[in-house]
């Protein structure tokens, strides 16, 4: 079986999207949810003062469409996507290390604490208790598919027990 392609996803093509306002960030926390991404695949760049993570999507905006028509030979598809925090001035982790470059994450949110004049803190909260947390001039996060959507490996829609 081949890579799926954004053609073969009647309309749902490559996201680019961008959240600047706290009522926005929910849509990209959403689409965000289950991604999986290694601590290597974490970039901050003072200079630029931005955070971007390499992260593996599942594609969540393809699951209705996927469902409704059962096909044994449609899988579920995840994509590469680039998650970028701008303007950040500061990055903390807690229960993630650097030096442990290929440990996987596995994001479950995006969460915003506002702070005075509409600065604030991007809180990146990961399965098993892992988080960062990036001191923001402003609430600027993107979103941008990079490649072809690809078989999920698990074959399967992440599933959490609540």
């Amino acid at each position: 079986m081949s890579d799926a392609s954004f053609h073969d996803a009647d309309g749902h093509g490559p996201l680019a999207l961008r959240a600047e306002t706290p009522d926005e960030l929910p849509i990209l926390s959403a689409l965000c949810q289950d991604a999986v991404l290694t601590v290597g695949d974490i970039r901050y760049d003072g200079t630029a003062r931005s955070l971007a993570l390499l992260v593996s999507r599942f594609r969540w905006e393809d699951l209705a469409d996927r469902e409704a028509v059962p096909d044994a030979d449609r899988p579920y598809e995840r994509v590469r996507a680039l998650l970028v925090i701008r303007d950040v001035t500061a990055v903390r982790s807690d229960g993630i290390s650097r030096d442990e470059k290929d440990m996987v994450l596995s994001l479950l949110s995006l969460g915003w604490t506002p702070g005075a004049d509409g600065t604030g803190t991007m809180v990146l909260t990961f399965a098993g208790d892992g988080a960062l947390a990036a001191d923001c001039e402003c609430l600027s996060v993107d979103l941008r598919d990079v490649n072809r959507p690809h078989a999920a490996v698990s074959g399967s829609v992440p599933r959490h027990d609540v």
